[in-house]
């Protein structure tokens, strides 16, 4: 049944709604058993709860929360819940006086493993005994202007169009932040292919599921890749361009990045990788270090054309938009987050 819009921003606990400790929950991601321990929780540590109904959501209560005097915003859901709530904070220019935290309920929770959080209960722990660091922060602009130091590498090209898929405004431009990754091509396609019923039955196999069948059916792309000052422009045919800031690809053992370095982990997949699409070895193969046709580098920001006639679908941390130019760069340090044991200030060190 769908919650009322008075259920939907309910405040559990006896804790006013705009507190200074906000959790803004997912009651349905994962497979949806979450809820009632979170709440528990939430309630326990002193936050005042909103869950979500709706795309969008959760960008809106993060916004209020930080607008109102939060002092910590936590996000209880999946990917893309985290991506609403970090971008609620960004648009209330609210990461100078704003923790940002972390609860694990999704299907992959892959940022919460990269930051070192085993649980849901190992979160709460965290927000009152774990360490606290500074890492970057993505952001994506698309349909603006391209950056000066981009069109010195400028290639012609055709006339660009631009769609939003976001389930926001459907703007012709827009700014957008990203905690994991930004992903174009075919694992996009597969993440958006991805369904909710799918995750629910499979869990992180599903995504599995999804990129193989997309990867026999995915033609390259033309594009060109400006990088600002660290790297020639890149120009070719690819079937997928990856952009890690908490994440890095190969998705062969630990995924973390660097996230505080100020650079962004990219990956060029230039043709499909070749695999063996019905083995086992496939999923850890797939952008493997030993695999043919991969361009990787770091830069600080980039700025990326598709110079074929259709745009590109862009998943970040799992919200899609479709676009055919976009510039994505860091911002060094801004967000402020509790994190476990196990995460790596310096991965490669």
């Amino acid at each position: 049944m769908r919650r009322t819009s008075s259920q939907a921003t309910r405040s559990d606990g006896g804790h006013p709604t705009h507190s200074d400790r906000t959790l803004v929950l997912h009651p349905e991601s994962g497979n949806g058993e979450h809820a009632p321990e979170v709440r528990r929780l939430a309630t326990e540590h002193g936050f005042s709860i909103r869950e979500t109904d709706a795309a969008g959501d959760a960008i809106r209560f993060a916004r209020d929360a930080a607008e109102n005097g939060a002092e910590f915003v936590a996000a209880a859901g999946g990917d893309g819940t985290l991506n609403e709530v970090v971008e609620g904070i960004r648009r209330a220019d609210g990461f100078e006086r704003v923790t940002f935290g972390v609860v694990p309920c999704g299907t992959g929770n892959n940022f919460a493993e990269n930051v070192g959080i085993e649980s849901i209960e190992h979160a709460f722990e965290l927000f009152e005994s774990g360490e606290r660091r500074r890492i970057d922060l993505g952001i994506v602009e698309w349909g603006g202007d391209e950056p000066s130091w981009a069109r010195e590498s400028k290639e012609p090209s055709a006339a660009r169009g631009v769609v939003v898929e976001s389930g926001e405004t459907g703007e012709d431009s827009g700014t957008r932040a990203f905690l994991n990754s930004c992903v174009g091509g075919f694992t996009a396609e597969a993440s958006g292919e991805t369904s909710s019923e799918m995750k629910e039955r499979f869990g992180v196999v599903a995504y599995v599921v999804s990129t193989l069948r997309v990867m026999t059916e995915f033609d390259g792309v033309r594009m060109h890749i400006a990088t600002h000052g660290r790297h020639e422009p890149w120009s070719g045919d690819a079937v997928s361009v990856l952009v890690g800031n908490g994440r890095r690809f190969p998705v062969e053992g630990r995924t973390q990045a660097d996230m505080e370095d100020g650079q962004l982990d990219v990956t060029v997949v230039e043709e499909r990788p070749t695999v063996d699409l019905m083995g086992q070895a496939a999923a850890s193969r797939l952008f493997g270090r030993d695999t043919e046709h991969i361009d990787r580098f770091e830069t600080p920001a980039m700025h990326l054309d598709v110079l074929s006639e259709e745009p590109l679908r862009f998943s970040l941390d799992g919200e899609m938009i479709e676009t055919a130019s976009l510039t994505i760069e860091t911002l060094s340090g801004v967000v402020e987050i509790p994190v476990g044991d196990a995460y790596e200030p310096d991965p490669d060190d």
